[in-house]
Parts: C-alpha cells; sequence; structure tokens
C-alpha cells in the first residue's frame, strides 16, 4: 500500500508529470505540495527538479524544504525519493553558476560534464547529455527489482553527482566520464535520471518505490 505521496514542490520540476507516473503506476493518492502538514503527514515523499542549481536552492530554502526534508529523511524515516536536479541538491555543493552551497545531506560534488567532452574513441559528446543511457547497477536494492541491469532511462543534466563514499552508489552511468546515476542510503534513494520519462524501466522504478518499506 503505497498510501499518501507528496511531491515537493518548490516551483523548480516537472511535477505534475511525475506524479501522474506515481497514479499510473498505482499511487493512491498523490500531492504536490509544499504545505509543511501535508509533507510530514505524507508516507513517501518525492523531492524532484529541474533548472539551474542556484535559483533551485533560493527556493528550496525560502520555503524550508530543506528542513521538511530533513524531517522526512531522519526524524520520520519514510521512503524518500530524489529525482534529477533533486539528487544533485542532497550534496555539499555544485559547480554550477560559479559555485552554489547545496544541502550536504550526502558529501559530495556536482562537477561539470567538461567542454570538450569525448568518449572512449575521441568521438564530441554533446552538453547537456540529453536522451537515453545506460545504467549499470553498481550494486542490488529494492528499486532495481524488475529492471534489467544496464536498462535504458532517460537524462537530461549537464552537471553529474560524484559522491565521496562510493558505497552510496547503486547505478552508474557512462558519458566521457563514469558518473553517478543512483544513490541509496537507508530510506533514500536518488537518481539523475528521470524515471517518469523512462518508461518501462523507469515505471518499474517508481512502482517499486510505492512499495518499499525504506530499507536496503
Amino acid at each position: 500500500m503505497s498510501g499518501v505521496v507528496a511531491v515537493i514542490d518548490y516551483g523548480m520540476g516537472n511535477l505534475h508529470s511525475v506524479a501522474s507516473a506515481l497514479e499510473h503506476v498505482g499511487a493512491e493518492k498523490v500531492l504536490v505540495t509544499h504545505d509543511a502538514e501535508q509533507i510530514l503527514r505524507a508516507d513517501r515523499v518525492v523531492f524532484p527538479g529541474v533548472g539551474a542549481m542556484r535559483d533551485c536552492m533560493k527556493e528550496i530554502r525560502r520555503l524550508a524544504c530543506d528542513k521538511l526534508l530533513a524531517d522526512a529523511l531522519v526524524a520520520q524515516h519514510k521512503p524518500v525519493l530524489a529525482i534529477c536536479v533533486g539528487m544533485q541538491a542532497l550534496v555539499t555543493h555544485s559547480e554550477e553558476n560559479n559555485g552554489v552551497d547545496c544541502l550536504n545531506l550526502i558529501p559530495g560534488e556536482v562537477r561539470y560534464f567538461g567542454n570538450p567532452l569525448t568518449d572512449s574513441a575521441g568521438n564530441r559528446l554533446k552538453v547537456p547529455h540529453m536522451g537515453w543511457n545506460r545504467v549499470r547497477q553498481v550494486r542490488s536494492h529494492p528499486l532495481w527489482q524488475g529492471i534489467e541491469d544496464g536498462a535504458r532511462f532517460y537524462f537530461v543534466h549537464s552537471y553529474y553527482v560524484d559522491v565521496a563514499d562510493r558505497e552510496l552508489v547503486v547505478g552508474a552511468l557512462d558519458y566521457g566520464v563514469t558518473a553517478d546515476a543512483a544513490l541509496a542510503r537507508d530510506n533514500l534513494f536518488a537518481t539523475q535520471f528521470h524515471p517518469e520519462k523512462s518508461h518501462t524501466a523507469g515505471l518499474q522504478l517508481l512502482k517499486n518505490f510505492l512499495g518499499w518499506n525504506g530499507q536496503c
């Protein structure tokens, strides 16, 4: 039973696409909100995000979503799924916008892919990285259930996460560099890719999230 899923709304994300995908895979009730009471009463929380990190962090802090997220993760220990910039916001610092301090919930950096960026054969790669890419499952996790290793997911990003504790990495992608595609710690799962745009594999991951008890 998924119960109530709160999608944190700080004005920087494809929120209704995420909400629709969650409803499609069986969520009983999805609330798109930044209301503290609704988020803290929810059974599980989604923390999405798109756009410039500086603007995202400004709104996250203005609406006190940083405190709400910390409460959901630590005080209430409810399942939390962070998506794209939501994942990037969790780490210590981002190189974007001449440097932005993030939430520091997970020690790590958000780094620019680089220009020029090339693959192992010397072929030029476009930045932003926009489109489908394979995700290697670095270690097992309940949210990978029913998803084959190397499944393709949809990405849109110019920056990538590099966490300090490599034990937290559960998925990796190769795009000129090897980057962290998915992280997991306790009741948190975070993806650089957009599961709501990733068809079968992405919908399976969202379905797994609805049934997840927050344990690895």
